[in-house]
């Protein structure tokens, strides 16, 4: 994440991120902002972030020290993600975003959706993080009113007890097989197997679980934020719209964003979730790839698998 970024950038976009956080000064920071700013600074990039010692800067002054489109991209995920630490939707930290993506010529579809929040137009904005998080997983564009036909594919005459079949079957591989410890998952969390009427979508279920394997987070809310932030960074495919927005959306500002899908409030972890993200570019494997094929890997070492996608281990647990 933020690769290549020199010192006086780096400084530049933490400087951005305290600007949208306490509204250009006008604010005190809350604990969470400052866990967050320290966090970014450490495991973005490799500094030591004090956040009182952070100057304002304003949009033009940023764009002028970020130049790289790259670079410039990931600082506008930053700041959005910097907006909602605090748990709400908050207006004028969202307008801050929007400025500071306007000078630096991101129009990225999350700006959109965040601005739409701001303005009360929640659903809408839900509906436009599901789309996105549905292109990201299918790799097509989703139009459908309704997800849930596609997410519980196995109601009523659909339900293809073969397949069930298939993943209990994985109990009888080597515990430290990945199929082993899928199978443990599943029966640890009380997750019903792909194929049966209320099991989700293996489409999604399987790589999502694997990566929660690969990953070594959590299923409790914190761990979903983490997880779905650490895919983002693993399948950079809409990775704000259609990953880490829903989640905090979901689990952190406590707004449903499907029917009975459920939501929390609190969820974010700000001293983690850089460190998730992070961890998530530079894994090499990808488990939402369309071409990832999780029966031809069930017999790997999940320890094994880890080492080969080169996921760094964690500083601290979730």
């Amino acid at each position: 994440m933020f690769a290549g970024a020199t010192p006086v950038q780096a400084h530049a976009i933490l400087r951005a991120m305290k600007v949208v956080a306490s509204l250009g000064g006008a604010a005190a920071l809350s604990t969470a902002d400052q866990a967050a700013l320290i966090a970014a600074g450490h495991y973005v990039f490799r500094l030591s972030a004090d956040p009182d010692s952070l100057e304002p800067i304003t949009p033009a002054a940023l764009a002028a020290a970020v130049t790289d489109a790259g670079l410039r991209r990931e600082a506008a995920q930053s700041l959005a993600v910097m907006a909602l630490v605090d748990g709400a939707v908050d207006g004028d930290k969202i307008a801050s975003v929007t400025r500071f993506a306007a000078a630096l010529d991101i129009h990225d579809d999350f700006i959109k959706t965040m601005t739409e929040a701001a303005q009360g137009h929640l659903r809408w904005a839900g509906m436009d993080m599901v789309r996105h998080n549905m292109l990201s997983i299918t790799g097509q564009p989703w139009a459908e009113a309704d997800v849930m036909p596609w997410l519980l594919p196995y109601q009523g005459d659909q339900a293809d007890p073969a397949l069930t079949a298939r993943f209990e079957a994985l109990q009888n591989l080597p515990e430290e097989s990945l199929g082993h410890t899928f199978w443990h998952h599943y029966r640890h969390h009380g997750f019903t197997f792909p194929g049966q009427p209320d099991a989700l979508n293996a489409r999604f279920a399987v790589p999502h679980d694997t990566t929660h394997l690969l990953s070594g987070y959590s299923t409790t809310y914190r761990g979903e934020i983490l997880v779905s932030t650490f895919t983002a960074g693993m399948h950079p495919e809409e990775p704000m719209a259609g990953h880490i927005l829903p989640v905090i959306f979901s689990w952190h500002l406590g707004i449903e964003l499907i029917e009975h899908a459920g939501s929390h409030r609190g969820g974010l972890d700000p001293s983690h979730f850089w460190e998730a993200w992070s961890r998530g570019q530079a894994t090499k494997g990808d488990a939402f790839a369309p071409d990832w094929n999780f029966w031809a890997l069930i017999e790997r070492p999940l320890a094994e698998l880890q080492v080969d996608y080169g996921v760094p281990p964690r500083e601290a647990e979730d």
